[in-house]
């Protein structure tokens, strides 16, 4: 059973940390725990591009909310053994303090502890270009052991609406989480 956490930074692309909690909870028997971490302004920007501010029905559903600063929260420690961390969208600000070794907040310790442990780091790059610096931060957390996958859509699957071309995204991250998804796959039927 997956222990995962979920970080929700300011970057922009709430719908892609939307539909990854939905998607989870549909396949609930896959994981024993959800914490979600969640930014000032990733609260600001969740309100203004999904015009949504209630997570009441996500508490209902057995997901934990913590304090950005809560260093009490399980996962804060290797102890509390969460195996998973999905920093989704990941901005620029909070790879580059995860790629410095900052543990300044819960979301950059949390972070340093997945990869301290050996652990899954996931994190959903959300920017367009790059610079050089997001470039050499993206390099030091793939040599650190993380996965950087930038929210870049497929279109295969020839997607019909904005929640599925998210969805190609979404889908990646949970079949690199290692979860077991229905999903388009290619060459198949």
């Amino acid at each position: 059973m997956q222990r995962i956490v979920i970080a929700i930074t300011g970057a922009s692309g709430s719908i892609y940390a939307q539909l990854l909690i939905e998607k989870l909870l549909k396949i609930r028997e896959q994981w024993d725990a959800l914490g979600i971490v969640m930014t000032k302004n990733a609260k600001e920007v969740w309100k203004t591009e999904l015009d949504n501010e209630s997570f009441l029905e996500y508490e209902q559903a057995g997901v934990r909310f913590f304090d950005k600063y809560d260093f009490s929260a399980p996962f804060a420690s290797g102890s509390g053994q969460y195996n998973t961390m999905i920093v989704v969208p990941c901005s620029m600000g909070t790879l580059g303090r995860i790629a410095g070794g900052q543990s300044d907040d819960l979301i950059t310790r949390a972070a340093d502890v997945i990869l301290k442990e050996r652990r899954k780091l996931i994190c959903v790059a959300r920017e367009t270009p790059y610079n050089l610096i997001h470039i050499r931060n993206m390099e030091t957390i793939t040599l650190a052991g993380g996965i950087i996958c930038p929210a870049t859509p497929s279109y295969y699957s020839r997607p019909q609406t904005i929640e599925e071309l998210a969805e190609t995204v979404v889908d990646r991250v949970l079949d690199l989480a290692g979860l077991d998804i229905r999903t388009f796959r290619w060459g198949s039927d």
